[in-house]
């Protein structure tokens, strides 16, 4: 029997981390493209993207900086590029899709709900900050909630969806976005294969934790039965054990400067690539084989590179 081929997703930056955490955070369209290509060399079949401010790294969901990255990648290898419709909590959802809209990328991101997503906590570990944005930044997530509604998320399945053929990074954060999930494929607006991801360890959210990750997986057995596949995103220094269990469990796994900088206890990591290179390592330990982007297209159903917009 052929070995299963498991999908690592990379997300090389995202909104939460700020360049005072890591000199190796990727914050202009330069650094987001090298490391993005990287992290693909290294065996990521899914690119997760979001933009920031190259002046000062701060959260961007303005077109013209995703487009300043974008087609680098695309030109330099086959990844699967997945672009943040999240973007940060202080965004409004019209700027969320602005970039989405104009790529019509393979696949997007789909938060599968509104919550207190708190980022504070971060603020205690550091006494020096590179920019001013960046404590206020991390105390303005005590007093707004992440918002997707279920107007917000039925916006996101028809101008995204429908309008561009993306299909979508399901994030649950919960076990009741996984019943928003099951909700919406009843009502015929998400269509299997279903792509989920276990979002572990983020304040307001669930925990990350093995008895978490096996409700979430128990969860989505009994509402979604065989309509969807699993991947797992741990906060911090839950990344690797926690996608480790996934990867025996029978899922996929998600790694990245956007989800953890260390690359183990106390120790930052100094690329994005270097995550993707030890959860290729442990996983292949283990029998497995990572999935090229072109069989992770296969088994998400994607449309293909040729028919995004950048």
């Amino acid at each position: 029997m052929a070995p299963r081929k498991v999908i690592v997703t990379c997300a090389v930056t995202g909104s939460i981390h700020t360049p005072s955490m890591s000199p190796h955070l990727p914050v202009t369209p330069d650094e987001i493209a090298a490391e993005a290509i990287a992290a693909a060399e290294a065996g990521a079949a899914i690119l997760h993207l979001h933009a920031r401010d190259p002046r000062d790294g701060r959260p961007t969901p303005d077109p013209e900086v995703f487009m300043a990255f974008l087609p680098r990648i695309k030109q330099a290898c086959r990844a699967v590029v997945n672009i943040t419709t999240g973007g940060s909590s202080l965004m409004s959802l019209d700027d969320r899709l602005a970039a989405p809209l104009q790529a019509a990328p393979e696949m997007c991101s789909l938060n599968m709900g509104s919550m207190n997503f708190g980022t504070f906590p971060l603020k205690r570990r550091y006494g020096e900050w590179k920019h001013a944005w960046e404590p206020a930044f991390l105390d303005a997530t005590k007093d707004v909630v992440f918002q997707n509604t279920f107007s917000d998320i039925e916006t996101i399945l028809d101008r995204l969806g429908n309008g561009c053929d993306t299909r979508f990074e399901f994030e649950c954060y919960d076990v009741g976005h996984i019943q928003t999930v099951a909700f919406y494929i009843a009502e015929g607006l998400i269509r299997p294969p279903v792509f989920l991801q276990f979002v572990l360890g983020v304040l307001g959210g669930i925990d990350a934790s093995p008895e978490q990750l096996m409700h979430m997986k128990a969860t989505a057995d009994r509402l979604l039965g065989d309509a969807y596949q699993y991947s797992v995103l741990a906060a911090g220094r839950h990344q690797i054990p926690l996608g480790t269990m996934s990867v025996i469990l029978g899922g996929n796994v998600r790694v990245g400067l956007e989800d953890s900088l260390t690359i183990g206890r106390g120790r930052l990591a100094t690329s994005n690539a270097e995550q993707v290179r030890k959860i290729r390592t442990i996983a292949e330990e283990l029998g497995y084989e990572l999935a090229t982007p072109d069989e992770a297209r296969a088994k998400l159903a994607l449309k293909g590179g040729d028919r995004v917009a950048f």
